[in-house]
């Protein structure tokens, strides 16, 4: 059989040509899905609620607050709307004023004992409830009772028990040989009573909360650690209170924001007083932008800010300590 020989060149391009036939196509990018306009639109028919509840009850009372701050309002300034604009001239008053160090020392007293005592009692209520033993239930319902009335009742109810003459806490007092204790009248005791009343008030929310958290956690780790010859308090130290550090946080977290902006509490019992013994930044505040014949709407706003500022720093520090804990 006769073969057939080609020249060099020839030899190269017929060995190009079909090495360009073997060689496969290039990918063509596969087609973009277009989501159907339907569905953009009713994705934004969800979310406009949401934006513009949020704009009219928090972005723009915000915003109204800080413009308060701002500027020097009047009665006359804060209905016609032309209060004239000073900057940073309410806060430098506030820092002025004899009220803001004892206001900020109250504040800072005031919610750091109020959390602990309202997570530490809530937490061994929550560990105490959920050994699940009869009445159990019915017991955890009974302890929702101050969560659940309004706040004016339980203030009110905290400051005839705390009455000096007629209070039924100094009747047990006597009653034991103790003497009676000004509750709400002295400067020494005025703070501490408060701090009571929100600490009652505070304890069951950490107990629904933290009993929540407890009913995620595996019974068996505790069998396998009871296994392993580990006492209540160990199993405690090393399972209980280490699964419940994320449940833990935001529970301080809600906390901290509610006690910070206590107002009713505080103002129903004591005013604030005797002699600044009890104000904080939220009495305060009212006090300045209400409680006078001549309000200072200005300074008023402006504690308002301090305590939203305040706020806002411990919710990104929150924020920061759990992303560091997702990534870790």
């Amino acid at each position: 059989m006769k073969q057939t020989t080609h020249p060099p060149e020839r030899r190269r391009v017929l060995d190009r040509k079909g090495a360009a036939a073997a060689a496969p196509l290039p990918a063509r990018p596969a087609p973009r899905l277009r989501r159907p306009a339907s569905r953009q639109w009713a994705a934004w028919a969800f979310l406009t609620p949401v934006t513009l509840y949020l704009i009219l009850f928090y972005a723009y009372p915000l915003y109204r607050n800080l413009d308060l701050s701002l500027r020097n309002y009047t009665v006359r300034s804060f209905v016609q709307g032309d209060a004239p604009f000073t900057g940073l001239a309410n806060y430098r008053t506030l820092f002025d004023d004899p009220t803001f160090g004892p206001a900020l020392v109250h504040t800072v007293v005031f919610t750091a004992v109020c959390l602990f005592f309202q997570y530490a009692i809530g937490l061994a209520l929550a560990v105490f409830f959920n050994q699940h033993f009869r009445l159990s239930a019915t017991l955890r319902a009974l302890f929702l009772v101050p969560w659940l009335l309004p706040l004016i009742v339980s203030a009110s109810t905290w400051s005839w028990m705390l009455n000096s003459e007629s209070g039924v806490v100094n009747a047990a007092l006597n009653a034991v040989g103790i003497d009676s204790v000004s509750w709400l009248t002295s400067p020494s005791w005025s703070l501490t009573s408060v701090i009571i009343a929100n600490i009652w008030i505070g304890v069951p929310f950490n107990l629904v909360v933290l009993y929540s958290g407890l009913q995620s956690i595996p019974s068996s780790l505790y069998e396998a650690a009871a296994l392993d010859g580990a006492n209540a308090w160990q199993r405690f130290w090393h399972i209980t209170f280490p699964l419940l550090r994320p449940v833990s946080a935001i529970t301080l977290l809600l906390g901290l924001v509610y006690t910070l902006k206590v107002f009713d509490i505080i103002w129903i019992m004591t005013k604030g007083g005797p002699a600044d013994s009890s104000t904080t930044f939220a009495t305060w505040s009212y006090r300045l932008g209400f409680g006078n014949l001549l309000p200072a709407f200005g300074p008023g706003a402006a504690v308002g800010n301090l305590l939203v500022v305040a706020a806002l720093a411990f919710g990104l520090v929150y924020l920061r300590v759990q992303r560091k804990q997702a990534l870790s």
